[in-house]
């Protein structure tokens, strides 16, 4: 995914261009197409860098004259700015480059209308698969007729009335036990900050935690909850009008690492109160308080991901292009662990 260096022969890349000229893949096909939406100098700057890179919009289209694919795979994630996104799309690209392809990256900043265009320019450049993350419960555009035969896996989230494979995370059991743990070292005003319902994620590990409150007997308080969660700003202000409170929580659950931070920012200082997240999070260590958190392994996600891809691929070329739909999907779950961390004795 990295452009190549002078004298180098490596062809170069649409990825390429865009990296150069400080824009995105998909503004850099727009621009060579003629299309809408792009500045006169943006499509100038592009255009100047496609002429100095030698890069040909049709490289793909002559190879499947060949009889060849284009030996692309897009990727399409929600957010490159959460590290979880990150490393799941590197774990794509090690499956992938061992077959001699490329990765094509796409963020849809949980825009749906953005996911489908990206989607779409992906199938634009015939691309041999993608991997999504998908950001909402429409997965129409993704239907086997809308992708003309090239197949597509989820992560993260399953399909909706969708036939495709998905790589998922034990999202339920792990907020659950996560929860469960907080409650054990003796937490019964234990809040929890979110994302919006409509993501799956978000709901999933908000069941677990309302699970493992019943199983307590401890009942659920609206006051502690809180599932508008989208950055660590929205989770600071969620933390701090709950800490407000004249009955505060003792413990906060943050769903997600970057609600994590924004959570840590409201607490502070208050050691009393009992923390946990969902994620690795990587600054953990440099925290001299308890923390527990919910740890899994991303970039297995994406090998999975792109191994079940790459299976597609192969039955579509021993077999043709609609096997995925007569054969039964898979769905596999990346397992998660809970990791307690404990305040280092102060002097």
């Amino acid at each position: 995914m990295t452009a190549s260096a002078p004298g180098q022969s490596r062809r170069p890349t649409l990825s390429d261009v865009a990296r150069r000229a400080g824009v995105s893949p998909m503004s850099v096909s727009r621009a060579m197409r003629g299309e809408s939406g792009v500045s006169a100098a943006t499509r100038a700057k592009v255009l100047e860098v496609v002429e100095e890179l030698g890069y040909r919009l049709n490289d793909s289209a002559r190879s499947l004259k060949l009889g060849r694919g284009s030996d692309l795979v897009g990727v399409v994630v929600t957010h490159f700015a959460n590290p979880f996104y990150s490393r799941l799309a590197l774990g794509v690209e090690a499956v992938i480059e061992k077959r001699g392809m490329r990765v094509i990256l796409g963020n849809t900043e949980e825009d749906p209308e953005r996911e489908r265009e990206l989607v779409q320019n992906l199938l634009e450049r015939r691309v041999d698969g993608i991997v999504v993350v998908p950001s909402s419960y429409d997965h129409s555009h993704m239907k086997e007729q809308a992708m003309r035969g090239t197949p597509v896996v989820l992560a993260g989230r399953p399909p909706v009335a969708l036939d495709a494979d998905c790589v998922l995370v034990d999202d339920f059991g792990g907020a659950r036990e996560v929860t469960r743990r907080l409650l054990e070292e003796g937490h019964r005003r234990v809040a929890f900050i979110g994302t919006p319902p409509a993501a799956y994620t978000g709901a999933e590990r908000h069941r677990g935690y309302c699970v493992a409150l019943d199983e307590q007997s401890v009942p659920v308080t609206s006051d502690y909850v809180d599932r508008s969660g989208t950055d660590t700003v929205t989770a600071e202000a969620a933390a701090t009008r709950m800490l407000r409170l004249s009955t505060p929580p003792t413990a906060i659950f943050a769903a997600n690492n970057r609600l994590a931070l924004g959570v840590l920012r409201a607490i502070g200082p208050r050691d009393h109160i009992g923390f946990a997240a969902f994620d690795d999070l990587e600054y953990a260590s440099l925290l001299n308080r308890d923390i527990t958190f919910v740890s899994f392994d991303a970039e297995q996600m994406g090998r999975s991901a792109g191994e079940l891809l790459l299976q597609r691929l192969d039955e579509r070329s021993a077999g043709g292009r609609h096997m995925q739909a007569e054969r039964p999907v898979s769905r596999v779950v990346v397992q998660v662990n809970v990791v307690s961390q404990h305040a280092r004795s102060r002097v």
